[in-house]
């Protein structure tokens, strides 16, 4: 009896402090996720630039759109201009606070819409672009575990959404350990079926940030479809403040 008692113990006390060891090596996620946020956000500052669109989808040829990006983040405010193609020129979006408004420049009309709706006929939505949330504020993180992606040592971090913000009701971000940068996300529904896979192959340094100026996202609901989206021209001058009023996009037209 003697024997076993101490034989449980021991196992106990192995079980204990083998838990004891993985918490000690294992992040809070919420600390991993303020560094990510941080390289992209420009609350301190302006920010811009050209952001292209390339939708392909099977047996059709592959689409271009092309956007001037204005943000301020610290009022909440960006106005995003379409410049290709020809036809929709002059089309664009402006957030001003909590209002987000699509702009049609033949009817010349303001119309209310989301950031989780998608740009045009591609897979990117607004919110995609300009990065409007705040993980921890709209999400909870449900797991964070060690793991590999290709060459690189991740951390794997699962969020569930708590508020109505996020497009997705769970994601699961793939994080390189060395730098904090993101190299993949997954989008689930709110019944786990993985709706849209996006990738984050390329990477520039602005001021003392990473920021990501290729992705890939794929549609893991209508397979074939993906968007690419291309990050250029990017300043963070100051914006002057018409840019962000209704009056600079009717003047455009």
């Amino acid at each position: 009896m003697r024997k076993n008692m101490k034989k449980i113990i021991f196992i106990v006390l192995s079980i204990f402090l083998f838990f004891s060891v993985m918490a000690e090596n294992t992040p809070d996620p919420y600390a991993i996720l303020d560094v990510l946020q941080k390289q992209y956000s420009y609350d301190d500052q302006d920010y811009s630039a050209t952001v292209t669109l390339i939708v392909e989808k099977p047996n059709q040829p592959a689409e271009q759109l092309q956007f001037k990006l204005f943000q301020r983040a610290a009022k909440k405010q960006f106005t995003m201009i379409q410049l290709l193609p020809e036809t929709d020129k002059g089309a664009g979006y402006l957030q001003d606070g909590d209002n987000l408004w699509y702009y049609d420049p033949i009817g010349r009309k303001f119309n209310h819409t989301s950031l989780k709706q998608n740009i045009g006929n591609s897979d990117a939505k607004a919110g995609d672009v300009v990065k409007e949330y705040s993980f921890r504020d709209d999400y909870e993180a449900t797991s964070i575990e060690s793991g590999k992606l290709g060459a690189f040592d991740v951390w794997i971090i699962s969020l569930k959404a708590i508020s109505s913000r996020p497009a997705y009701a769970k994601e699961v971000y793939y994080i390189r350990k060395d730098i904090t940068l993101l190299l993949k996300e997954e989008n689930y529904s709110a019944n786990d079926r993985l709706m849209r896979t996006i990738l984050y192959p390329k990477y520039t340094r602005v001021l003392d940030r990473y920021l990501p100026i290729q992705i890939i996202m794929r549609d893991e609901v209508n397979k074939g479809e993906q968007t690419q989206q291309i990050l250029s021209e990017i300043s963070t001058s100051a914006i002057p403040n018409k840019v962000f009023t209704k009056a600079y996009l009717e003047g455009l037209n």
